[in-house]
């Protein structure tokens, strides 16, 4: 038998498991939402070996011959794919639409299983009465006899949005409480109210947003009657759904729906989008050890010239792996020592690796090892020039044709002194690639000037007179 001691499933037959030893499971609540919201598509129409070039919007870089090349992949460790849109509609079947699209309840409906056997006399029933994922914390509150928290640590909390559905567990015929929900996600919008819903596509998830919001076309169901939203009656009923696009924008307006950004991919960068970021300032320093870091969690080196500046040790024989490394097999770049030579990797999306590659090896000692990326600047994801150095003297150069604008990674990390996961770099595989020698630092510096910590303030106005 596999060992399937990690899978979620396994782990969470675990947890019941042990409340039924302890013999708490009958007095447990349990909540079994049965998906997310609605089947993915953003595999484009014959489906992707890497699901970044949609986030990206990069879908030129990978072509049907491509595609054709590469079936063999798909499934495997050599590929990050998603399938194509027609699955995902299938997938939400008998709903229309799919995952981003929050108009429609293809996007947004899901199965729920509750379970609480001390707490719900009712057996294997079903409940029709509407709830939304943020019912379920106030439910947990009231099973368990606990208020609402007005103020945590002296800080007034804002009231859950939710309703309770507890009402409901014992009494299939209970009058709906929760009475009124909107969904929006980017631009994609609708309003659940008393039976009915007046629902709003903006776009596509497998496109940009092309048309201003006031241009969309509002559609109107009757879901008490139509649950699967397959009978627009909005030309019958324009008074009713006026009605509802006005609740809306009041909801809208209530929950700081507005303004609404239709953005998609450029909202992985915040810089971009002028979302708060984790990380602030210009630099980063790192120390051996540090790993599994998100994007999120260091300086955004996209669409900009950056510098990485490593204070290594050379033991005797020489020293190979990874320094740094952000990304993985699908997107991303790593700075690293092969055959005890600097090098540099850029991997786009998997599709191509370029690589700037030192030939002399480092000899024994304490050197600084620096790889500057000079963007060409001019718009998002263009190339950029590479220089690798070593003690502040220049050992190779190389190019990198383009770049990834939003994201490099989902799962992705960033590591210190190895490669996590998935690898960079052709050059070295994804285990056993941990750096053998010794860091002391690793720093990330943004801007244009290669930032040379060995030089000092005379010699660094030298070099930048030199280069007027």
């Amino acid at each position: 038998m596999p060992d399937t001691s990690t899978t979620p499933i396994t782990m969470w037959g675990s947890l019941l498991d042990a409340l039924d030893e302890l013999g708490e499971l009958d007095d447990t609540l349990i909540y079994l939402i049965i998906g997310d919201n609605g089947a993915s598509a953003e595999g484009t129409m014959t489906g992707t070996t890497n699901e970044g070039f949609t986030i990206n919007h990069m879908e030129d870089i990978e072509d049907d011959a491509y595609k054709i090349a590469h079936q063999g992949d798909l499934g495997t460790p050599l590929s990050y794919n998603h399938y194509a849109i027609g699955w995902a509609h299938a997938m939400d079947t008998p709903y229309q639409w799919t995952k981003q699209v929050a108009s429609h309840w293809g996007g947004t409906r899901n199965g729920t299983i509750v379970s609480w056997p001390n707490g719900i006399a009712a057996r294997g029933e079903i409940r029709k009465q509407f709830a939304h994922v943020i019912d379920v914390a106030p439910s947990v509150l009231q099973a368990a006899g606990i208020p609402e928290p007005h103020t945590v640590n002296g800080i007034t909390q804002r009231p859950y949005e939710g309703t309770p559905m507890n009402y409901s567990f014992d009494d299939a015929d209970a009058p709906e409480r929760h009475t009124t929900q909107y969904f929006e996600m980017l631009g994609n919008r609708a309003i659940f109210h008393s039976g009915w819903t007046a629902v709003a596509k903006h776009k596509d998830p497998w496109l940009s947003s092309s048309h201003g919001l006031d241009d969309d076309v509002w559609e109107l169901y009757n879901v008490e009657e139509d649950w699967t939203q397959s009978h627009d009656v909005a030309p019958e009923q324009p008074e009713k759904l006026a009605e509802l696009e006005r609740l809306f924008l009041i909801q809208a307006a209530r929950f700081n729906v507005l303004p609404m950004d239709v953005r998609s991919a450029e909202r992985f960068n915040g810089e971009l989008v002028g979302r708060p970021q984790l990380v602030k300032g210009d630099s980063q320093t790192f120390y051996s050890g540090m790993k599994r870091m998100s994007e999120n969690s260091v300086v955004n080196v996209k669409n900009k010239s950056f510098t990485v500046t490593a204070r290594i040790v050379v033991p005797d024989g020489g020293a190979d792996g990874v320094l740094i490394a952000q990304g993985g097999a699908y997107g991303g770049w790593s700075v690293y020592l092969t055959g005890g030579g600097l090098a540099f990797a850029y991997n786009l999306g998997g599709v191509q690796t370029e690589y700037t590659r030192a030939d002399a090896p480092l000899a024994k000692g304490e050197h600084e090892v620096r790889m500057h990326f000079a963007y060409d600047g001019g718009g998002l994801g263009k190339g950029g020039m590479v220089t690798l150095s070593h003690d502040d003297t220049e050992v190779a150069s190389g190019r990198v044709t383009r770049t990834l604008p939003f994201f490099f990674s989902m799962d992705e990390t960033v590591d210190i002194g190895a490669d996590l996961a998935t690898p960079v770099s052709g050059d070295y595989g994804p285990t056993g690639n941990e750096f053998t020698g010794g860091i002391v630092w690793i720093r990330i510096d943004l801007g244009d000037d290669d930032h040379s910590h060995l030089a000092d303030a005379e010699h660094r106005m030298q070099i930048a007179m030199t280069r007027q």
